[in-house]
């Protein structure tokens, strides 16, 4: 029986990547640095998890300068986000189509629901306020939490702890194929919901691969994919890496 749904937030809740995007350029402006992301380069960075994480993957495999060290890259993260919750603050930034429809269904059908992402706490709690008000989410396990991001199962493993469910009676909801790995390794099945900027697949493995744009989903369409795959009525055995949550 499906007992829960553990959502990413970018690019699955929302399509918040180009905003993203936008954030960092002119944050980068602001701080006198002469970077500029165009969509073709950012959509590449991608492929590497975590903000700050992107910002030396730039300087180390791009060979950007000015080389910054850890303390100037969590600084120049840390003013690209307060800029990016302005924007989301500001009204930029709605939900995908049937995204706010589906959560409703889930929680008068007694559905649970959870967030596994590896975008910073204050970015999530932006766009919920903007776009939701109130705040369904039971569980929000953010890239703060934890060290590894995805393809690392970390973030999605936080979740079913906190959540105190199995795998098997979870489906995660993604946009990425690396979003889909890390789900993957928790042990969970993942709906993909193919985004602007999360690429074209393949998603092998994945439960089922859903165009938002066209077609909508409702509780008892992903319950019965789960049921298909006999997963909801069995223990999922995986190998995991431990676990490691930031202190």
């Amino acid at each position: 029986m499906l007992r829960a749904l553990i959502f990413d937030v970018d690019g699955t809740l929302a399509e918040t990547e180009e905003l993203h995007r936008r954030a960092f350029n002119e944050t980068f402006t602001a701080a006198g640095i002469d970077w500029d992301w165009d969509q073709g380069l950012y959509a590449r960075l991608l492929e590497v998890t975590g903000g700050k994480e992107r910002i030396r993957h730039f300087i180390d495999v791009y060979g950007a300068r000015p080389i910054l060290g850890d303390a100037a890259i969590a600084s120049l993260h840390k003013a690209k986000t307060q800029r990016y919750t302005d924007f989301v603050a500001g009204g930029d930034i709605t939900l995908r189509p049937g995204i706010a429809a589906l959560l409703s269904e889930a929680s008068s059908q007694g559905v649970r629901l959870a967030i596994a992402t590896t975008t910073s706490r204050p970015n999530v709690d932006a766009l919920l306020r903007a776009t939701l008000g109130t705040q369904p989410f039971e569980v929000i396990a953010a890239g703060d939490d934890v060290v590894a991001k995805k393809p690392s199962p970390d973030v999605y493993l936080l979740a079913l702890e906190r959540l105190g469910l199995p795998a098997a009676a979870c489906v995660a909801v993604e946009d990425t194929l690396n979003g889909l790995k890390s789900a993957q390794s928790a042990g969970l099945a993942c709906v993909i919901t193919p985004s602007v900027y999360g690429g074209a697949g393949p998603f092998p493995g994945a439960l089922k691969v859903v165009d938002l744009s066209k077609s909508s989903v409702g509780v008892a369409d992903i319950a019965g994919w789960l049921a298909e795959t006999g997963r909801d009525r069995a223990d999922v055995n995986v190998s995991q890496p431990p676990l490691t949550c930031r202190s």
